[in-house]
């Protein structure tokens, strides 16, 4: 990582659209979601469940099988976001999905 690389990822957040676009992704099958964690998403059914995508890692809320919201996320190049920073920002990445994409997205996590 060349200094410059560095520096960005230590004084650049990731917005909640770039993350909803990564989770847009997935349900579109431009990219591959696997499970972090050794339960599955209904094991989970009330708590966090760590996944990646592609290198992207990500921390999703189940609350009772229902996507709520991404706790937190790195991207491949060292750059995060987390919920706090996006509730500043007025959004977390899952509410900026439609309401189909999260259908598909949940649907997706029953399935890992």
């Amino acid at each position: 990582m060349t200094r410059a690389q560095n520096i960005l990822n230590t004084t650049s957040s990731l917005r909640a659209s770039e993350v909803s676009k990564v989770l847009t992704d997935v349900v579109l099958g431009k990219r591959i979601m696997t499970r972090s964690s050794t339960q599955s998403w209904s094991e989970i059914y009330h708590g966090l469940m760590p996944v990646e995508i592609d290198g992207w890692q990500l921390t999703l809320f189940n609350d009772c099988d229902t996507l709520d919201y991404c706790e937190y996320c790195r991207s491949p190049d060292g750059r995060v976001g987390t919920l706090e920073l996006w509730q500043s920002d007025g959004a977390d990445p899952v509410e900026l999905l439609s309401a189909w994409e999260r259908e598909q997205l949940e649907r997706l996590l029953a399935a890992l």
